[in-house]
């Protein structure tokens, strides 16, 4: 009887007359060094629990409304909704600026492996301004009809909205699957993300209607690191650039050449 897999068996290697046969080749994984081990079973864990801490923080504070005797510390405030609301909108705007900050650090530190948080942290950044959304959405407590006609009022909340709506398709192909299907165009979508924060920083500043210091710190850093972005790559590039169109201009012609 034959078998019902007839592809299921390898086949055997091919050999000439008075040659002997040779075993094919054993592919060995290789070990993997401390460090990718610290990163995949320390690191990483620290930081995916670290981030949780504001969610956490409200989650408990909401179940101590309800007068759950084991959370009784964790106190919202006299407005819980607004309290929650802010502080989901403010973890998600500092998500995104540490998202920002990875590189400079691998930069000045020179450990390559910090590169490998910098998905978890966007993530977390688009979970958290979603949250602050939905908790919008609750507060006001209003239709659907009545979001979108804010969200055309106002210009904080309409800034506030385009960065959520920008965070959407980075989200979506943060995966190595999408990353090898959008080949160049994936890394053209995700510099996106320096915009995203700039709306942040705006939508934030605009809310509180100018007043107080701390957005004009979220627009410190803000700059900073963009600032350090154009040291390190786009002026380095447009300087060498416009060397090599010097160069090429300064360069002797050939005689006989116009």
């Amino acid at each position: 009887m034959s078998s019902p897999f007839p592809n299921s068996r390898p086949e055997a290697p091919v050999t000439r007359p008075g040659v002997p046969a040779q075993a094919p080749p054993v592919r060995r994984k290789s070990p993997r060094r401390p460090v990718d081990l610290r990163f995949r079973y320390l690191y990483k864990p620290i930081t995916f629990c670290a981030a949780l801490v504001p969610f956490a923080g409200c989650l408990l504070g909401v179940l101590a409304l309800y007068g759950l005797p084991f959370v009784r510390g964790f106190n919202l405030g006299v407005d819980p909704q607004r309290y929650v609301l802010d502080i989901f909108g403010k973890t998600a705007l500092n998500m995104l600026l540490i998202t920002l900050a990875v590189s400079p650090a691998r930069q000045l530190t020179h450990w390559g492996n910090l590169l490998r948080l910098r998905r978890m942290l966007g993530l977390f950044a688009f979970f958290y301004a979603l949250m602050h959304f939905t908790m919008y959405i609750f507060y006001e407590n209003v239709s659907w009809q009545m979001i979108l006609q804010d969200i055309a009022k106002r210009p904080y909340t309409t800034v506030g909205f385009a960065a959520l709506v920008l965070l959407v398709p980075l989200a979506i192909t943060s995966t190595n699957g999408m990353m090898r299907r959008l080949g160049r165009r994936w890394q053209t979508l995700h510099r996106l993300i320096y915009l995203i924060p700039c709306l942040g920083v705006l939508h934030y500043w605009k809310q509180i209607k100018l007043a107080g210091r701390e957005p004009l710190v979220y627009v410190c850093i803000l700059a900073v690191l963009i600032l350090w972005r154009a040291w390190k790559r786009w002026i380095p590039a447009a300087l060498a650039a416009r060397a090599s169109v010097t160069s090429r201009s300064a360069a002797p012609k050939a005689p006989g050449k116009a």
